[in-house]
């Protein structure tokens, strides 16, 4: 995303060269350090050394400096919004399908550029922080039952669903990488549905 030639809007403070890759690589900084809840349009801007203003004429939304801070080539909204729709008993398969979706994608060359650069340039804070507070965050109030349960519940999907991606296109493990998306999903949405809302004692 470019720094735009055309004229800013009225209140706005001009943008300078390199302002805007100040403001995302104060905001990496940020969001791993404090994490996303934490984390203020305002603090960004005040240590980036402009207005919040311009912070939102660039990206929009916290949402979207995180996104692009991580560098994530797809809107996480989509797969957000699908999860808000679905009832409870089938966020296995939901989350299981729009995600392994994206992964198998056109956008699939981009993800993993995206994600193996954040782990390998020790951003292991910003991953966890967008997974478990962004995410996942809606979904664990949902399924904590019993009380205290969720964030548990999402981080041991966020344990699947990461170890997956490694496996798959990172390490490209032979016996799971030639799995068609559709395999992957019927394989690893039990799972998912055991983890969102199955019991957490061990058999």
């Amino acid at each position: 995303m470019a720094e735009s030639s055309s004229p800013t809007r009225s209140g706005r403070r001009p943008g300078r060269s390199g302002t805007r890759d100040r403001i995302l690589q104060v905001a990496r900084n940020q969001f791993a350090s404090k994490g996303f809840d934490h984390t203020t349009i305002r603090s960004i801007a005040s240590e980036s050394g402009v207005d919040s203003a311009l912070v939102h004429h660039y990206f929009g939304t916290k949402q979207r400096l995180l996104v692009d801070a991580i560098e994530l080539p797809i809107d996480p909204a989509t797969i957000l919004g699908a999860l808000e729709a679905a009832p409870v008993d089938a966020l296995g398969e939901t989350l299981a399908r729009t995600v392994i979706g994206v992964w198998d994608s056109t956008h699939q060359p981009a993800v993993v550029a995206a994600v193996r650069s954040a782990l390998t340039g020790g951003e292991e804070n910003l991953v966890r922080s967008f997974l478990l507070e962004v995410a996942l965050k809606g979904i664990a109030a949902r399924v904590d039952s019993p009380t205290g349960t969720g964030d548990l519940r999402v981080a041991l999907v966020a344990s699947q669903m990461t170890g997956l991606f490694v496996t798959r296109h990172l390490l490209r493990i032979e016996a799971l990488r030639t799995l068609s998306t559709e395999q992957t999903v019927q394989l690893i949405a039990p799972t998912l549905q055991r983890y969102f809302t199955g019991p957490l004692e061990p058999v």
